[in-house]
């Protein structure tokens, strides 16, 4: 309830950009990832995060621990889509996969971009069948983007929010 609280006064404050950047940055599990957000468009279609290279990130071989780097892509997509998508749609984050390519010895970056034909066609799916899986593939690179450290392959699960609400209640009643 708390948190619920203080994200009702800061909407009221912020613009969604602001709220979006400096609400998930001081979440304390957000925080803990060691990832800063440091850029969202205003139409919060892109969203650009940055992991530093530091002792409390670093593993044992010196390099950017693995888990942190999936940490710090973890929220955002579901966030984003939230934000974008609104209150008629309900969105989880279904699974995820890091596949590492080379290993970090220098601050990352990766960019969450959500364009119109993206939203066009999340519309339209979940419009036709309530509910879409879309899979994104996120790539884990440094600033100039050069190098890719790690993909990341992440399936979010979209939904109208009233399909996902009846099957909720039907999943409750063990109707499914």
């Amino acid at each position: 309830m708390l948190y619920k609280g203080l994200y009702n006064v800061a909407r009221q404050l912020l613009s969604p950009p602001s709220f979006f950047k400096y609400g998930l940055n001081y979440s304390p599990m957000y925080r803990r990832t060691t990832g800063r957000i440091v850029s969202v468009s205003e139409d919060l279609k892109e969203v650009k995060v940055k992991l530093p290279f530091s002792y409390r990130n670093m593993n044992m071989a010196g390099t950017i621990f693995g888990g942190s780097l999936f940490a710090a892509v973890d929220p955002i997509s579901m966030v984003q889509l939230n934000f974008i998508l609104g209150k008629d749609y309900i969105i989880w984050d279904k699974s995820a996969e890091i596949n590492f390519k080379i290993p970090a010895k220098e601050d990352v970056y990766i960019k969450f971009i959500i364009d119109d034909n993206m939203l066009d066609e999340i519309k339209e799916t979940v419009s036709r069948h309530q509910k879409h899986d879309l899979t994104l593939h996120l790539l884990v690179t440094n600033e100039a983007e050069t190098k890719v450290f790690c993909v990341v392959n992440k399936v979010v699960y979209i939904a109208e929010k009233e399909y996902y609400m009846q099957r909720k209640r039907a999943h409750a009643y063990n109707l499914i």
